[in-house]
């Protein structure tokens, strides 16, 4: 019975909250300190901390199911068939599009293997000018489109 009442007594002191006081000071240079124990010849103030704030798990995963479910009722509210067709032309420029922005990239690869592959320091210097434009040209005309 003492060993019962013993262990109950130490798991109660040991969940009980620990309470430190934090001080800040500035040194000589300017520079902010904190500490647990106060500087001795320096000017400092104690600090009031707050106690953190804890939010429940169960409430955590009601509000992730019900972000969720928000999200899924947007993405069918714009999958629904009554979204305007896109025109012919338009599909065409997009295609369009996509070639040419596959060209970029299958250029700007060729580029990077061809670096890689080793270079005296005037071809290095030409590949890496001629990787600067293409990338400039794909980020302005796929990436920031």
């Amino acid at each position: 019975m003492p060993r019962i009442k013993a262990t109950a007594l130490l798991c109660l002191l040991a969940t009980t909250p620990a309470h430190a006081e934090v001080y800040r000071w500035a040194d000589a240079n300017g520079a902010i300190h904190f500490s647990d124990k106060p500087p001795e010849r320096l000017a400092h103030s104690e600090l009031q901390l707050r106690s953190p704030v804890t939010v429940p798990m169960a409430e955590n995963l009601r509000q992730s199911r019900k972000i969720s479910a928000t999200l899924d009722q947007v993405q069918t509210m714009l999958s629904s068939s009554d979204t305007p067709r896109q025109s012919r032309s338009t599909r065409q420029s997009e295609d369009k599009q996509a070639k040419t922005c596959d060209g970029y990239r299958k250029k700007l690869d060729r580029i990077q293997s061809q670096l890689r592959a080793g270079y005296n320091n005037d071809r290095g210097n030409s590949l890496r000018e001629k990787r600067r434009r293409l990338s400039k040209a794909y980020s302005r005309e796929c990436i920031l489109r």
